[in-house]
């Protein structure tokens, strides 16, 4: 892990079994500022949070944590929608954004000790 992660970050876990450019019938459905619908994709919605996952990335690996990937980011931002659901995009996007290293750190510690692999 180098940081540099081009595997497509996927926002449920099913969807990591959709060939690359298969259209899936999933569609996204969020409301801009003139309230307006705006329809995403899934491929759409995971090209947004690949997207915001490898900003996250470059901010970590600024602050010194260089072994930190898009699906790292990923992985800690959606543990807690397991239970809930995916949530809106707003609150997807304020969720990955707001990640702060300590979060991110506590996150990887106890996810050794669950016996992930990284």
């Amino acid at each position: 892990m180098n940081g540099e992660d081009n595997d497509p970050v996927h926002h449920n876990p099913e969807d990591r079994d959709v060939k690359q450019g298969e259209q899936t019938e999933t569609v996204f459905i969020e409301m801009d500022d003139d309230d307006d619908e705006v329809v995403l994709s899934d491929l759409e919605l995971n090209e947004v949070i690949e997207s915001l996952c490898l900003s996250k990335v470059e901010e970590f690996i600024m602050l010194g944590y260089e072994h930190v990937s898009g699906k790292d980011i990923w992985d800690c931002v959606s543990d807690k929608y397991r239970k809930s659901g995916v949530p809106s995009l707003h609150q997807i996007v304020n969720d990955i954004l707001s990640l702060k290293t300590t979060k991110f750190m506590n996150w990887m510690t106890l996810s050794v000790y669950k016996g992930a692999q990284f």
